[in-house]
């Protein structure tokens, strides 16, 4: 790809900010903009747990209207070429669109992660301090991703499942982010 065509779409995609019209509602997730180290820790169903360590990126999209960000486990800087995935969860290296709807009052997000074959939609809303995502797989599981413990500096991320309708969950990935 020849660098015009590079700066032509990171022009077209990135924004510097929210877009005025809404950037109160856009401040749910725009608090998260800028880059994050991350500790990851992921669960078997037989409770045993794994760790490793990733990196996150988000930015504004679409002229402000919406944030994208990038998530990896390992991090750039950490990746050999045949060394073992992440257990549980696998290699990330997806990214996830989130977009307000008026019409829902609601974010609709969109991971999409190449690198696991994993293509997850849910709706997003503020609850009272956290920020909780719901949707569900193929297979007809519930998934619900939450940020909780939300600082300027860090905020903790769990990704949950349910295989019975929402009457229990069982955590599968916790993400410590920090601030770089």
């Amino acid at each position: 790809m020849s660098a015009q065509r590079s700066s032509g779409l990171s022009a077209a995609l990135l924004a510097d900010g929210p877009a005025p019209d809404r950037a109160e509602k856009l401040d749910l997730y725009g608090q998260f903009v800028r880059n994050w180290d991350a500790d990851i820790v992921t669960y078997s169903p037989d409770g045993a747990s794994h760790r490793g360590h990733g990196e996150i990126h988000f930015g504004w999209v679409l002229e402000g209207r919406a944030i994208q960000d990038v998530w990896m486990i390992p991090r750039r800087e950490d990746r050999v070429p045949g060394a073992p995935a992440m257990p549980v969860s696998g290699n990330w290296y997806g990214t996830t669109i989130r977009a307000y709807d008026p019409a829902l009052d609601a974010w609709r997000i969109y991971w999409i992660d190449p690198a696991t074959n994993a293509y997850r939609q849910q709706i997003g809303r503020q609850h009272g301090t956290d920020i909780v995502q719901q949707g569900a797989m193929e297979t007809g599981a519930l998934t619900r991703w939450s940020f909780t413990e939300i600082t300027p500096q860090s905020f903790h991320w769990t990704g949950e499942l349910s295989m019975d309708k929402g009457t229990t969950w069982r955590l599968v990935v916790e993400v410590f982010a920090r601030r770089v």
